[in-house]
């Protein structure tokens, strides 16, 4: 599955995810913004795995920015923007 979010005033994230069992399998998290450091997308690759699939936007936000370390900074991208990207992924998979 994938989805894509355009941060308003910021960059385009995308995700590209499968579902098996209920739960995020796969989460592949991509796009224009900057992360540092850059351990911080592997960081959120493996933060998402294993989430519900029907986590709704603030808890997937949540989950995303408790897993993030204090001097982590994003640029263009936002947890809420990562959960918005995955929700959109989830529900090309219902629509098909």
């Amino acid at each position: 599955m994938h989805g894509e979010y355009k941060m308003p005033g910021g960059k385009l994230v995308v995700i590209d995810l499968e579902v098996r069992d209920g739960r995020l399998a796969d989460v592949q998290l991509s796009g224009d913004f900057f992360l540092e450091p850059d351990s911080t997308l592997a960081t959120i690759n493996r933060t998402l795995e294993g989430q519900p699939e029907h986590a709704d936007e603030a808890a997937l936000a949540v989950v995303v920015r408790d897993a993030l370390a204090a001097d982590v900074m994003m640029y263009g991208i936002s947890p809420e923007a990562i959960a918005v990207a995955v929700h959109r992924a989830l529900q090309q998979e219902s629509a098909a």
